[in-house]
């Protein structure tokens, strides 16, 4: 009965928590009872927006076919600079190179490109310098990237143990990447059409460490993320066919359901209904449920919190029913992910699946 009691109380202040965060940092900045001047006005720019969105990015071909729409990577040339070592042989290093993204959107390609700073791509990896592991490839959530906080966050200690390399990741217009490291990312955005470009180029730059690890010796790449970075690991999982593993982590499904579930939809409960019929359409080509997995379903799990306020479990479970994959439950939440160590254990059945053996040391990039 105490266990039972401290189990609820802990669930309690993990919903708490994510409730706290969600209201002062993600809900839409709106006063009470507040609503627009011209309702009318407001839905009938919302879909003449999503008219242009689907004359932009509507090409069937390029649900058809992934490498029309997200652009590969380019060669693997990259500088490496050390910023510690760790026991057993482990060097961190802080991995740049150049994201060689091209805007495919032309309303939106000349605000794209006037960020420089998001032209760097960057990871944080933890390798052996003597040796190829199989390797995972993580990638945080909204508002996260700084390194010192990801290497805590995500399970780095966790996947190191089970003998992986792991690279950390940094989203576009996150960490190092965004214009003013104390202000809130620009990817996702209001705007649908940079929100669209910004996975384009999330998906651009994960293949392009993939890569890196593969021409490096690695025998197997997975990708593990977190909420933001559990949705663009799952809409890898559809077009990155070297991937051998996947692990969304309280992951968000669908930008429509968040839309809808923030109140962000305006005008008549019919209105809401077509524009949100409408977005789940538009971003549809940068879903991870639009398109078939590239990944058997034993080599996916998605895991989820049961207090989780942020991303609720009802876009785990529909990610895993899209996927095939399974669907693994802890008690805690978005942000308190109180008992995550026991849903990695499906996980680590993965792993010793589909993360192979490491065999010779092969030729490729250097970690240096």
């Amino acid at each position: 009965m105490l266990r039972r009691a401290l189990k609820s109380l802990s669930t309690q202040v993990a919903s708490r928590v994510d409730q706290v965060f969600y209201s002062t940092t993600l809900a839409p900045p709106r006063k009470p009872h507040e609503r627009p001047a011209d309702p009318e006005g407001a839905h009938r720019e919302r879909m003449e927006l999503l008219d242009a969105l689907e004359r932009e990015y509507g090409d069937p071909g390029y649900l058809a076919e992934p490498g029309l729409f997200f652009p590969e990577p380019g060669a693997t040339e990259g500088r490496g600079t050390k910023v510690r070592s760790l026991d057993l042989g482990l060097d961190v290093v802080d991995l740049r190179w150049r994201s060689r993204f091209e805007v495919l959107g032309k309303a939106v390609a000349e605000r794209y490109r006037q960020h420089e700073e998001n032209n760097v791509a960057l990871a944080r990896v933890f390798a052996r310098t003597q040796e190829r592991r199989p390797a995972v490839v993580l990638i945080h959530g909204y508002l996260g990237g700084e390194f010192a906080v990801e290497e805590r966050v995500l399970p780095v200690e966790w996947l190191l143990d089970r003998g992986l390399d792991v690279a950390l990741l940094v989203l576009p217009f996150h960490g190092e990447r965004r214009r003013r490291t104390l202000s809130k990312p620009v990817f996702p955005s209001s705007d649908p059409r940079f929100t669209i470009e910004g996975f384009r180029q999330a998906v651009m730059d994960a293949r392009w460490l993939i890569r890196w690890f593969l021409q490096r010796g690695a025998p197997s790449v997975g990708v593990l993320g977190m909420s933001l970075g559990g949705y663009t690991a799952a809409l890898l999982a559809t077009v990155e066919p070297r991937l051998s593993f996947a692990a969304p982590l309280v992951p968000l499904a669908s930008l429509a359901d968040f839309a809808r579930d923030a109140g962000r939809l305006v005008g008549t409960p019919e209105q809401q209904a077509l524009q949100y019929e409408r977005l789940e359409r538009a971003f549809r080509v940068v879903s991870p449920l639009g398109r078939p997995p590239a990944l058997a379903g034993d080599r996916m799990v998605v895991l989820a919190g049961e207090a989780d306020q942020i991303t609720p479990v009802a876009h785990a479970r529909r990610l895993a029913e899209h996927l095939g994959a399974s669907l693994e439950l802890f008690p805690g939440g978005h942000l308190l992910q109180l008992g995550r160590g026991r849903a990695l254990e499906p996980l680590a059945r993965v792993l010793d699946r589909h993360a192979r053996v490491p065999g010779d040391p092969a030729g490729g990039p250097e970690l240096r």
